[in-house]
């Protein structure tokens, strides 16, 4: 039997898939269909009856085009291919009367709804509803739901479409939403009115297609038309999120994820999509200069050349924090190095080593991971490093792929074999007989806190050894959004954080807040937040923060994108290539580059691949010389999923939810 199948939609004949629905069909061939329950990445509810056609030959009623495939439909009695139409009376006035049912006890709360504006409900209200309703009697009300501290919710609004519930449980993979009662006492409730425990809850806010379900931090701040959109990247993660970000004013005010099938879908983490009040707390608006042991404001000028005389035929050390971008980094390079010192990007101690694109990167895309049919994951958590990719790994397990993991055993909303939580487990996996995955899809995928103790390149060589022993790819991945951008440019000293930071006179931090730096160095940081980089510096530089200045990230599959400026750093906070190129010019060693393009061609001409925007570079395959394995257990790379950077630890809301996420950890089960 043939794939594709003729059908006739409103007089176009097309060939299409057998397995498509005909809502996939007709948007096929550029009509819309209204619907309110169908998702394209959720299962099938058919509850909202939106998405009625009129299919011949077939009962004379309407059809469901979200719940009926193309195979389903029978030819004419003369074998003319079966018809598929969207603008008759027929379905008009049964669009119409879906609609006057969905509005019966929908309440006009419209002006005070945050959703309005950008309202599915409304825009379908206009488009295929009636100006009338025959409905007299009082309206239905329901109790609102404690979803925490993300989403606030107006149950009476809702209109039971059940897109939350599917996705918390088929996405996010926790199984705590359902509905109750029938009729008019149907709700859509938690079990026993508990908490969502998901790093992916707000994503309901964007499925639910009226307010029933809207953000709580933005209620009643701005309507959608007084923001301005910025499409950017996440930088919470090394996932490298497709992001916007909306502002009113010079005031971020939500961030909402954008569709990218490669990396996050539509899908954003808790995390990126709430940090933006870290943003305007604890931010660093002007330098400063530590005088006796105290730090008094000070002038660019007089805190550009204090750090150039500091810095003067001294030794210096360049660090790369995580959330540098590309630019900033090789910035910075150019300017340590002219000074005959070195730069150094992990400073976590991570074994990632220099110049090896297919062992600090990998062979393996995001995309990868939706096709293996068998992945392990080796001391990692990625439900705490990288929530979105976990989710991704979960539809993979759905879809019947095998998941095994070493290291420590946690709850990855999704069934695996746990081998156990040291090295010991990783050298019996490589020893295990892999030929009967030769036909398989399979992707290894290795976690920066495998790679943080004295024996990280041996762990980076036995798993690039079990990936060629399966014919598998490799994906490293990493904590930090501005690592493989700065790996790529070569912001590494040969024996790492140690070597680097011995006998350093001047330290120049770059937004490093991740570590300790000892006693007897003189510390310039260059930052956005006033946190620990900061409390250890001798001259603070007040830097841009992700949000508000253009730059290059690459993300863990190692494909170069462009963030963009959404907005402007307070007070006297400049951009951080331009901070570095001021002080070269004070000290006499001028950067090549006046403008952010000049330095982004100087850039892509060293670096080619770096100007392929969005595309994932092939690493030819090194293997690292095989070393021997400590006899330790695996430890997590984050301990704190909310409060990773410091971004996240000036945001309220991410302290907030770090304590409820502790206290869970510490509460007492009743078997217990």
């Amino acid at each position: 039997m043939s794939d594709l199948r003729k059908i006739i939609i409103d007089g176009q004949e097309v060939e299409v898939p057998q397995t498509m629905t005909l809502i996939q069909a007709c948007e096929m061939v550029g009509i819309e269909i209204p619907r309110f329950c169908y998702h394209e990445r959720l299962s099938i509810a058919g509850n909202c009856r939106m998405c009625l056609v009129e299919v011949q030959p077939g009962p004379p009623k309407p059809a469901a085009s979200c719940a009926m495939q193309v195979k389903d439909m029978r030819s004419f009695p003369d074998g003319s291919p079966p018809q598929v139409k969207t603008n008759t009376p027929m379905v008009k006035k049964a669009r119409e009367g879906v609609m006057e049912f969905l509005l019966i006890n929908h309440p006009l709360d419209c002006p005070i709804c945050d959703q309005g504006g950008e309202c599915d409900l409304q825009d379908q209200a206009m488009a295929y509803g009636v100006d009338f309703s025959r409905f007299r009697e009082p309206k239905r009300a329901t109790e609102d739901l404690h979803l925490g501290p993300l989403v606030e919710t107006h149950m009476t609004r809702c209109i039971s479409c059940t897109r939350c519930v599917r996705f918390t449980t088929e996405v996010a993979g926790v199984q705590v939403m359902g509905q109750t009662g029938r009729g008019e006492d149907a709700e859509i409730t938690t079990y026993l009115g508990a908490l969502i425990e998901s790093e992916m809850v707000g994503n309901i806010v964007d499925l639910c297609p009226v307010g029933a379900l809207v953000s709580k931090p933005y209620a009643f701040t701005a309507r959608p038309w007084e923001l301005t959109k910025t499409e950017t990247i996440d930088v919470m993660d090394a996932l490298g999120s497709n992001i916007r970000v909306d502002t009113k004013g010079r005031e971020v005010m939500r961030i909402l994820p954008r569709n990218h099938d490669g990396i996050n879908e539509e899908w954003l983490s808790d995390r990126s999509r709430y940090v933006w009040d870290g943003l305007k707390r604890q931010r660093l608006d002007r330098p400063y200069i530590r005088e006796n042991g105290k730090l008094r404001a000070a002038t660019w000028p007089e805190a550009l050349s204090a750090a150039a005389a500091a810095m003067q035929g001294k030794k210096v050390t360049g660090l790369v924090g995580d959330l540098a971008s590309t630019e900033a980094a090789y910035a910075l390079k150019s300017l340590v190095e002219g000074l005959g010192g070195t730069t150094e990007c992990r400073t976590d101690g991570a074994k990632l080593p220099a110049g090896n694109r297919s062992a600090y990167v990998g062979t393996a895309t995001i995309e990868d991971v939706d096709r293996a049919q068998k992945i392990l994951l080796i001391g990692t958590n990625p439900r705490a490093e990288a929530p979105v990719l976990n989710s991704r790994i979960r539809k993979a397990w759905l879809h019947g792929a095998d998941v095994t993991l070493v290291g420590e055993a946690v709850d990855l909303t999704y069934d695996y074999e746990h081998m156990g939580t040291d090295r010991a487990a990783l050298a019996h996996v490589l020893d295990l007989d892999m030929s009967d995955l030769a036909d398989k899809e399979c992707v290894v995928i290795v976690g920066q806190g495998a790679l943080r103790d004295g024996d990280g390149d041996a762990v980076l060589a036995t798993a690039q050894a079990i990936a060629e022993k399966s014919g598998a790819k490799l994906l490293v991945l990493h904590s930090a959004a501005g690592r493989v951008g700065a790996m790529d440019i070569g912001c590494t000293t040969e024996g790492g954080m140690p070597a680097a930071t011995e006998g350093a006179e001047v330290i120049y931090n770059l937004g490093a807040d991740e570590v300790d730096i000892a006693p007897g160095a003189f510390v310039i940081y260059q930052g956005s937040h006033g946190d620990r980089g900061a409390h250890r510096a001798d001259i603070i530089l007040p830097g841009a923060a992700y949000t508000e200045e253009a730059g290059l990230f690459v993300n863990t599959e190692g494909r170069p994108q462009l963030a963009l400026r959404a907005g402007f750093g307070p007070g006297e906070a400049k951009e951080n290539w331009a901070i570095l190129r001021a002080l070269s010019a004070e000290l006499g060693a001028t950067l090549p580059f006046d403008s952010l393009a000049a330095l982004r061609n100087k850039l892509t001409a060293e670096f080619p691949h770096l100007g392929d925007i969005d595309e994932v570079p092939e690493n030819d395959w090194q293997a690292l010389p095989q070393g021997k394995l400590a006899q330790v257990a695996f430890k997590p790379a984050i301990t704190d999923h909310y409060l990773t950077n410091p971004v996240a630890r000036a945001s309220s809301l991410m302290a907030e939810l770090s304590a409820m996420a502790k206290a869970r950890a510490e509460t007492a089960m009743a078997a217990e």
